[in-house]
C-alpha cells in the first residue's frame, strides 16, 4: 500500500486537495522535511509548496536521498516546480506549466512563485508573479488591455517586492502608463478572471499522484 505525503500550502486549499487525493498533508516544506517524510515511510512525496526566505528551503540533497531510496518525488506549482526543473534528470518528476516554464528557462528566479500567506488560514496575501504573467496574457487576449499595457503592467509587477504584489499595488506602480479608465476596467476584470496557474498545476500534480498510486508504481 502506498503511503503518500504531500507538502501543500497556499497553492491549493486543503479541502479541495483531499477530494482529489487521500494523503497525509503537511504544511509547506522547509529544509529537512522531505528527509523526515522519507524516514517515516513515505513511498510517494508530493512537493507543491515550500518556504523560500523565512526559513531554509528544501535542499537538493534531501530530494536526491529520497529518490535513491526508491521514493517517487513529484513537484509542481511552487517550490515543487522549481526543484523539479533542477532535478528531473536525477529522478524527480515535474508536473504542470510552472514546472515547464522553469525547465525551458522562461522562468529563472524563485521570485516568480514566491508570495506571503496567512499561516493560520493558508490564504495568499500577495500574488505570485507567475500567476500575474498568465493573468496579463489572458487580459490582453480578451481585449481588456493592449500589448503595451500588458508590458507596462508586467514591468510594474516585477518592480514591486513580492510580499506586496497585489493587483491594486501593481496598477498603482504602473502610474501614468495606464489611463484611469483602463486601470479601473482591469481591476474590475481581474476580480473574476485572474488566472491561478499555481492552483491549476497543484490539481494536476495531485491527479498524477492519485493515478500513480492506483497503478501501484
Amino acid at each position: 500500500m502506498q503511503r503518500i505525503t504531500v507538502f501543500l500550502g497556499p497553492s491549493l486549499e486543503r479541502e479541495a486537495a483531499e477530494k482529489i487525493l487521500p494523503a497525509e498533508y503537511r504544511p509547506p516544506a522547509k529544509r529537512g522535511d522531505l528527509l523526515r517524510a522519507a524516514e517515516e515511510g513515505a513511498t510517494i512525496i508530493g512537493l507543491i509548496d515550500g518556504v523560500f526566505h523565512q526559513e531554509s528551503a528544501v535542499a537538493h540533497r534531501e530530494i536526491l536521498a529520497a529518490v535513491k531510496k526508491g521514493i517517487r518525488v513529484v513537484g509542481a506549482s511552487s517550490m515543487g516546480a522549481l526543484r523539479a526543473a533542477e532535478m528531473d534528470t536525477l529522478g524527480m518528476t515535474g508536473i504542470g506549466e510552472v514546472y515547464r516554464l522553469y525547465k525551458n528557462g522562461e522562468l529563472i528566479s524563485d521570485d516568480e512563485v514566491a508570495l506571503v500567506f496567512d499561516p493560520e488560514t493558508g490564504l495568499s496575501l500577495s500574488e505570485p508573479l507567475v500567476n500575474i504573467r498568465f493573468t496579463l496574457k489572458r487580459a490582453e487576449t480578451e481585449g481588456t488591455i493592449t500589448s503595451q499595457e500588458h508590458a507596462d503592467l508586467l514591468a510594474a509587477a516585477r518592480s514591486v517586492f513580492y510580499p506586496q504584489r497585489t493587483y491594486p499595488k501593481i496598477v498603482s506602480a504602473a502610474g501614468n502608463a495606464l489611463d484611469p479608465s483602463t486601470a479601473q476596467q482591469f481591476l474590475s476584470w481581474v476580480m473574476d478572471h485572474a488566472v491561478d496557474r499555481k492552483r491549476l498545476d497543484a490539481i494536476e500534480a495531485l491527479e498524477y499522484i492519485r493515478d500513480l498510486a492506483a497503478k501501484g508504481s
